[in-house]
């Protein structure tokens, strides 16, 4: 996305409507109690089977919270007991060993990252002898060619934590920030100052990190353009590698912390695509890229040169380089990716743990894909991760004539085309720079398991972080 990026307000109210996020397709409200642990186990053995084994990608989720962010719709456990880390690790460390078991040795770990909750609610020792659990149980490729990542609260890190964090074998991070407002902090219960965000964002320089990355939120309560625009300012004098700008989402009847915002003090749904269009306008004044689906990368960054070469993927992690990984998935709620199936932990922590006590592989639903949404999935992945599909190449692989196999989609995508977000050429779809700010409406109109609802313009926006 360049400075000229179309903004179109009426555009995007028209075409608001709730859908997924397309971490996955099928999306996780698909999965089934009918997967269970033999079919994980089965899925497990069939990817060491392959001709040429996938590398392999591992996410733990850390669920616990010192104190909780009302705006927040993550799976997470609020306690200032920090006891309750060893107790979680220890049977953490007994679900890496049962699932280690399942792949061969010899498959490269190319990616490891931990996120949450607060990850950095374990002590950097704690982090530590978890990333050395995970490293005697499989085979991590060079440091050179890994990302090993972890989510930050700059609150309750310092750069002393840093330093060690980056002797461990960390070299990227992501910091939350939301808003510098200190207004708007009061309001969603998250005091975090600018100096203490800068100082260990410098710390990650400092000490080797590849990257960066800067989240922010807009839609919050008592947000103003004055203030947000004060934020963003601050934010790019940091020159994060990275920028993930979210929309909130106020769904106080499934997320119980956001009863503590008042409604009135939301922006209103005009006020909100103002901030938005701010947003896009000072990033791409500063040279930010618009990656897609809220995120935005320097020119020089990885996910930026992956886009420009068509190799960029998007998983439960968010968009990543690595595409040709199988993800595993560790702790409550955690998501694994293996070959064609997902399997997801218990969202619950006493049912994840009872798991473990047994014995058992703690899986509590999945999903193993047939034909069908292995080929929709990779259209969707094309769409996602670069803005266009091209039809040649999934007839080769899948086998398809593409107009006849996708005929209902591209008739639900027409309306999408005279509305300028898309063009339909023989061979290829394109998203227009009108169209890349609703990636996921042309993608729903490929999703076979979604009946989208008319656009309706009183919508209230309702982006959101959450898979």
């Amino acid at each position: 996305m360049d400075a000229s990026q179309p903004f179109d307000a009426d555009l995007l109210r028209r075409y608001d409507r709730p859908g997924p996020r397309y971490t996955s397709y099928p999306t996780a409200p698909q999965f089934s109690s009918a997967f269970g642990e033999d079919q994980l186990r089965e899925a497990a053995a069939a990817s060491n089977g392959d001709p040429i084994p996938r590398r392999l990608s591992l996410y733990v989720h850390v669920p616990f919270c010192v104190s909780p962010c009302f705006y927040c719709g993550c799976n997470r456990i609020i306690t200032r007991d920090k006891s309750r880390a060893e107790t979680y690790l220890a049977r953490l460390y007994r679900e890496i060993d049962m699932t280690a078991a399942l792949f061969d040795r010899d498959r490269e770990v190319v990616q490891l990252h931990l996120g949450g909750g607060t990850p950095n609610f374990m002590d950097p020792s704690q982090i530590g002898e978890l990333v050395d659990a995970l490293r005697r149980q499989y085979h991590f490729a060079r440091p050179e060619e890994s990302d090993i990542s972890i989510e930050l609260d700059p609150r309750f890190v310092s750069p002393a934590d840093i330093a060690e964090l980056g002797r461990i074998g960390f070299n990227r991070a992501s910091f939350g920030v939301q808003d510098f407002d200190p207004v708007v902090q009061e309001a969603v219960n998250r005091i975090q100052s600018v100096e203490e965000t800068r100082a260990v964002v410098e710390a990650c320089r400092a000490n080797g990190f590849r990257s960066v990355n800067v989240d922010l939120i807009y839609g919050l309560p008592r947000q103003n353009p004055e203030g947000f625009a004060r934020t963003l300012d601050t934010v790019l004098e940091m020159r994060p590698d990275r920028l993930a700008v979210y929309g909130y989402a106020h769904l106080p009847e499934v997320f119980r912390p956001q009863n503590r915002i008042k409604a009135e003090d939301l922006p209103s749904p005009e006020e909100k695509l103002g901030l938005l269009e701010l947003a896009i306008r000072k990033l791409s004044a500063a040279g930010y890229e618009y990656i897609g689906m809220d995120h935005f990368a320097l020119p020089d960054d990885d996910l930026a040169m992956a886009q420009a070469r068509g190799s960029l993927h998007r998983n439960f992690m968010g968009y990543t380089t690595h595409a040709d990984s199988d993800l595993i998935g560790m702790g409550v709620s955690a998501i694994s990716h293996i070959g064609d199936t997902f399997s997801q932990n218990p969202r619950d922590l006493p049912s994840w743990q009872l798991a473990i006590d047994e014995g058992r592989l703690p899986v509590f639903r999945g999903m193993q894909l047939d034909e069908d949404d292995v080929i929709r999935a990779d259209l969707i992945q094309q769409l996602m991760c670069q803005a266009e599909v091209p039809m040649d190449a999934l007839e080769r692989r899948h086998a398809i004539v593409f107009k006849d196999y996708f005929a209902e989609g591209l008739e639900k995508l027409k309306p999408l085309e005279e509305d300028g977000l898309v063009r339909i050429e023989p061979r290829r779809i394109r998203v227009t720079a009108r169209g890349r700010l609703l990636l996921r409406n042309i993608a729903m109109c490929f999703d076979r398991y979604l009946t989208p609802p008319p656009a309706d313009p009183d919508t209230r926006p309702r982006f959101s972080r959450a898979i």
